[in-house]
């Protein structure tokens, strides 16, 4: 099992497991943690699962796709140049320990 840190909107951190080959949004939605919404099930087209990557881990994240890079020119919650969709997130061994925050809105 791999570990992930979610920090809430409020700095709670919240760790949980994530297997590998798991979308971190499904994790998220698994363990039952507040705040990744993910309306569309991991379709990428509601921006819902948005989440801010860890500056400093943000390199170890695959490049994003043109589809998901217009997906987050929508988010209610403000784009930043660290921001991700957690459904196009798929867990491996060297994202063991990510951290990513949440937004306030979705």
């Amino acid at each position: 099992m791999l570990k992930v840190i979610f920090v809430t909107p409020c700095g709670a951190r919240i760790e949980i497991e994530a297997q590998t080959d798991d979308s971190l949004m499904f994790a998220a939605l698994t363990n039952g943690l507040d705040g990744i919404i993910a309306e569309c099930g991991g379709g990428m087209v509601c921006g819902t699962c948005h989440v801010y990557v860890a500056e400093e881990q943000f390199g170890r994240l695959p490049p994003m796709s043109h589809e998901e890079d217009d997906i987050l020119e929508t988010v209610a919650g403000g784009r930043r140049a660290t921001s991700r969709l957690s459904c196009q997130i798929k867990m491996t061994d060297e994202l063991d320990g990510l951290v990513v925050t949440i937004p306030e809105t979705q």
